[in-house]
């Protein structure tokens, strides 16, 4: 439930704190004075996507804020849980920033959200309903959608729309395999012996590096040899040898030393460099001992590298892409193998196609179930909406299998007795359409569970008596959720457990729009004004007075 709603400088508001109560409340105000900008801001504050000019002039930023109370709503609290968002004594606080320049954030209980998550979260709380909502109900969706949640089948026709996906997914795999089935056993048998040639061949990946470098070095093996000796004999087996000659500085440098210790300094550092060249000398002579560069090992590593090169060419790829070559091929052919076994992907097809059937079974059973169930109720507030002797029933026309099902859901609407129903987009008058359309609300709504619902003028084009039932049906629905209405009419206003009031007035220069909960005595002054326009009489607010006491 909305429990308090918060504005500032948005569109024509600068500040507004508004705290809601259960059950049915009215919104009322002049034509123009802002009563949308109360849906408005909620629908933001839901998720909506915002447009230009939603700051007010002037300032920076638009700022809405929202509490509900989700105690009664254990489902949006576990989706708060799936998504790590924390929820504190079963209250939700939803925040809307919008700045001047478009940018938008999103809050969620004080942490920062996706105005998706608002927009999913919003699907937990709210219904809004517009003035020209109705003309949706036209749409053939829209109708099997409202027999759907009616008959609480949301569920198994989400399911079917899966199932049908499957069933068509493997209809068209086995018609394509059944189609190319020649060209597929080519491409097959084609990719059987190159995948049997590269599967000798085994190339891995990692291989071909270190194989270039071995190839290299077992290549130039003479000369490595050679080059090794040679250093060998400079560094300490000629006669010259750098070592020697090393070894005589050393002896020279610490005679001089004795003489003057300021030369300690170069005799270390020439003691480290006659260390490194011992050390060197040590790791030329290892290597040289084990090094192996056999003359049969360097025909293996050519007639590799020959090999890897020749299917490199073939295939047009590098010598370390062969590997995946190899596993794409493979991967084809057991997706070739297992298309070509066209009997297993007709026993497939036939089992999708079994399950698909159970599922749209039970979605027909429930809805022939529904569509009766639903009629009855439509037809019945017919009569109290002065469409006595009208007729609402919910035709189901078989169709081919479809994502939606294996029915057409159609409403046919008879305007009067003796009349034959039709569809409703082709007998229903505005007037008429507007008041289906409420009666489908109230007995739908009465079906779910959405704890708040919002009318957005929906008695536009009613009128007398029948506005008065409007009243009566929107306040028994009152009675089960929180209900929100923007009305024109005094006959619904008269019916609100609560009285909102929307009023422009100047400020600085500037219009600003205020909302104020009202008293019982300013309920009566504002019923009078709906009722008697400009010049309210005595006669018009006992008038007023009369019908806030009938339908408290």
């Amino acid at each position: 439930m909305l429990q308090t709603l918060s504005i500032r400088d948005f569109v024509i508001v600068d500040t507004l704190e508004l705290e809601f109560s259960s059950g049915f409340t009215v919104l009322t105000g002049e034509t123009g004075a802002g009563k949308s900008i109360l849906i408005d801001a909620l629908s933001l504050v839901l998720g909506a996507r915002g447009e230009g000019g939603i700051t007010r002039a002037g300032a920076e930023k638009a700022e809405i804020n929202a509490v509900f109370d989700i105690a009664a709503l254990p489902a949006l609290q576990a989706w708060l849980r799936e998504n790590e968002i924390d929820v504190d004594d079963a209250q939700l606080l939803l925040r809307r920033v919008i700045y001047a320049d478009g940018r938008s954030r999103a809050f969620v209980n004080g942490s920062s959200a996706t105005i998706q998550q608002l927009r999913e979260i919003g699907e937990f709380l709210v219904d809004i309903y517009s003035q020209h909502a109705h003309h949706a109900l036209l749409k053939a969706s829209s109708q099997r959608q409202v027999l759907d949640t009616y008959g609480g089948l949301q569920e198994v026709a989400a399911e079917l729309a899966d199932a049908y996906q499957i069933w068509q997914g493997l209809y068209h795999k086995r018609v394509d395999a059944e189609k190319n089935a020649e060209a597929h056993a080519v491409e097959l048998a084609e990719l059987r012996d190159q995948v049997r040639e590269l599967a000798a061949l085994a190339p891995s990946a990692e291989e071909w590096e270190p194989l270039q470098q071995e190839h290299v070095r077992l290549s130039h093996g003479a000369s490595i040899l050679a080059g090794g000796e040679a250093c060998r004999e400079l560094l300490s087996e000629g006669e010259v040898a750098a070592m020697r000659q090393l070894s005589s500085v050393q002896h020279k440098l610490q005679e001089l030393v004795a003489y003057d210790s300021g030369l300690q300094e170069a005799l270390d550092i020439l003691d480290g460099a006659v260390i490194q060249l011992e050390e060197t000398d040590r790791f030329l002579n290892r290597y040289l001992q084990r090094a192996d560069l056999d003359p049969e090992r360097l025909n293996e590593v050519e007639a590799r590298v020959h090999a890897l090169h020749a299917a490199a060419r073939k295939y047009r790829v590098r010598p370390e892409e062969l590997a995946g070559l190899l596993e794409s091929w493979q991967l084809r052919m057991a997706e070739l193998e297992s298309a070509h076994d066209n009997e297993q992907l007709r026993q497939e097809e036939a089992r999708a196609r079994a399950a698909y059937d159970v599922l749209a079974q039970r979605l027909s059973d429930g809805r022939e179930k529904a569509a009766l169930s639903l009629g009855e109720k439509i037809t019945a507030e017919m009569q109290r909406l002065s469409l006595s002797g009208g007729k609402f029933s919910v035709s189901l026309n078989a169709q081919d299998p479809a994502a939606t099902g294996r029915e057409q859901v159609e409403f046919l609407v008879a305007g009067h007795a003796g009349v034959a129903p039709r569809p409703l987009s082709k007998v229903a008058s505005g007037g008429e359409l507007s008041r289906i359309s409420l009666a489908i609300r109230v007995v739908t709504a009465q079906q779910g569970d959405m704890p708040t619902m919002i009318f957005d003028e929906v008695d536009v084009g009613i009128g007398g008596g029948v506005a008065e039932v409007v009243g009566q049906l929107l306040k028994t629905l009152g009675n089960q959720r929180q209900v929100l209405v923007i009305t024109h009419l005094p006959q619904v206003a008269a019916q609100g457990m609560q009285h909102l009031r929307v009023s422009k007035h100047l400020h600085d220069g500037q219009t600003l729009s205020r909302i104020e909960a009202l008293t019982h005595t300013q309920r009566i002054d504002e019923v009078a004004r709906m009722l008697g326009g400009v010049e309210i009489t005595e006669t018009t607010l006992q008038h007023a007075s009369e019908m806030l006491a009938a339908g408290a």
